[in-house]
Parts: C-alpha cells; structure tokens; sequence
C-alpha cells in the first residue's frame, strides 16, 4: 500500500517573497517592454506565446514528472474553453504592448485598477453571487469616476475598459474550466500556436520580421518576453498555495500602483484633473472591496 504523501504546508514568508516577485514584476513590466519599441505589438505577442510554450513543458516537466502528460489530458469542451480564455488574454496582452509602446502606460494602470471592480460585477451578473450594499456603492464610484474621464477626454478610456474587462472575462472563463493556472496556460499558448504562427507569416510578408533584423539585443528581449509571461505566473502560483486569497488580493495592487508610478514620474505622460477623480473614485471603491473582504469573514464567526 502506497505512503500517503503529506499535506502541503503553507510557508507565509515564501509565499510573500513570491507575491511581492509576482506582483511587483507585473508592475514594472512596461519598463521592458518600453526597450522594444520599434518592434509591433503583434510581433511582440507572437514571441511572448511561442517562446512561452517551451518554458512552461520545462516547468511542468521538471515539477510534475510522469503525472505531466495525465494532466494535460482535458476533455474536448474544457479545451474549448480554453481557446476562449486564450483569446481573451492575448488580446490583453495585445493591448497592454500596443499601449505601453505607444505612451499610454497610465491608461494601463488605470484598467488593472479597475480590474477587481470588474471581477465583482461579473460575479453578479454570470455567477448569481450577491453584491453587498458596500461592493455596489464601490462599483457605482468607480463607474462614476470612469465616467467622468471620459467626459473630460471626450472619449471612454478603451485601453483601460479592454483591460480590464477582459482580463475580468478571462478569470471568470478559467474560473469556471476549473483548470490549474500553469497546465491553462500551455494549453492555451498551444491552441494559439496556429493563429500565432500565421499572424507571423502576415508580418514577415508585409512589413518585415524586426527578429534577426535589428540587433542581438532584441533578439534576446523578444525571446525574453516568454520569460516574462512565465516566471511572475510561476511566483503567483507559489504565493496562491502559501497565503490566504485575501492576502493575495490585497498584494495585486501592487503591479498597478508600479505602473502608475512609472506613468506619471519616470514617463512624464500627463496626469490630468479627469484623471485624477477618476483614479480617486477607484481607489475609494478598492477601499471598500477590500475592506468588505476583511470584514465578512468576522462577521461570519459572530454567533
């Protein structure tokens, strides 16, 4: 008979390390994709999928030995599934690249602040679960404050809305697949293959490969984009079996508040009185979520 193997036991301070790793590489993200501008958002995202898919066979390989090939055994509808989710995030992906290489890096901010807002209203509206009377005034403030931005720009702030509503799209997909975050994602990097390859055919074809045709250096970032799309998913998935999900909440602020930092004092791009309400009204509505999430659980324990 088989020696039960023992319970994972939780270890706060790996799990801070690897939050603080995740969370805060996702901030500073823009920094590096800032270094390849010259090269096309969507020649960008084609190295991020393809030299991702080699990396994460190593680590799951390496981290679940035979069990791997089991566990990428999906039935056909869960694959489905993931092609939707895949989509999704490669079209914030896309975004996200195409912003940042064109100086709209506060914009992004802005739409992963938005993004736990997003993932509340959509547990309302597809997963039937209730809004507290203090999630729905969060939710009514930062609408408030989106919306106010948009009537100062004259125009809704898309890359923020695309952001963070299809991130907000994405979790709410792969929570209902059910699939773990490391095996998700290569099976969704391998279903985008196709469309990846053929997108990069189009851009050989028409405007010419930047990969081999600018300097080693780019090379070398784009090839590294793989590793910047692996290694956080790697440390967040570290930080999620090590510390609560409200902790882990609470730590995702991080990367947004990074990028806002980097927008406004390292980028110089212009923060504006729209933006400034708007980014106030989120904030206040985080507040709230956040101090919601504390709140219930001692609420529960009252007798």
């Amino acid at each position: 008979m088989p020696t039960p193997q023992p319970e994972h036991q939780p270890n706060q301070r790996l799990g801070i390390i690897a939050a603080l790793g995740a969370f805060g590489l996702w901030g500073v993200a823009p920094m590096y994709f800032k270094l390849l501008v010259g090269v096309s958002a969507l020649e960008i995202i084609v190295h991020r999928i393809i030299w991702a898919i080699p990396l994460l066979v190593i680590f799951l390989v390496i981290r679940d030995g035979k069990s791997f090939w089991l566990r990428m055994k999906l039935p056909r509808k869960t694959i489905l599934g993931l092609l939707l989710s895949g989509s999704l995030v490669a079209t914030n992906w896309l975004v996200f690249v195409w912003a940042v290489t064109h100086d709209h890096v506060l914009e992004t901010s802005l739409g992963y602040f938005i993004n736990p807002l997003v993932n509340v209203l959509l547990g309302t509206l597809f997963l039937k679960e209730r809004l507290t009377k203090l999630q729905a005034v969060a939710v009514v403030t930062a609408f408030a404050g989106t919306a106010y931005l948009a009537w100062y720009l004259g125009q809704p702030p898309w890359i923020s809305l695309v952001l963070g509503f299809s991130f907000g799209f994405y979790g709410l997909v792969r929570k209902r697949l059910g699939v773990g975050p490391m095996i998700g994602l290569l099976w969704e990097a391998l279903l985008l293959a196709i469309p990846t390859l053929l997108a990069g055919i189009w851009i050989a074809n028409t405007q010419g490969f930047q990969f081999g045709a600018i300097s080693t250096r780019i090379d070398l970032l784009l090839i590294g984009a793989g590793l910047v799309t692996v290694v956080p998913l790697i440390w967040f998935n570290t930080a999620a079996q090590n510390l609560a999900l409200t902790t882990v909440g609470f730590f995702q602020y991080i990367a947004p508040t990074l990028t806002f930092l980097l927008a406004v004092f390292l980028y110089g791009e212009n923060f504006t009185p729209g933006h400034m309400v708007a980014f106030s009204c989120i904030w206040i509505s985080l507040a709230m979520v956040s101090a919601e999430s504390v709140l219930r659980p001692r609420r529960v324990r009252i007798p």
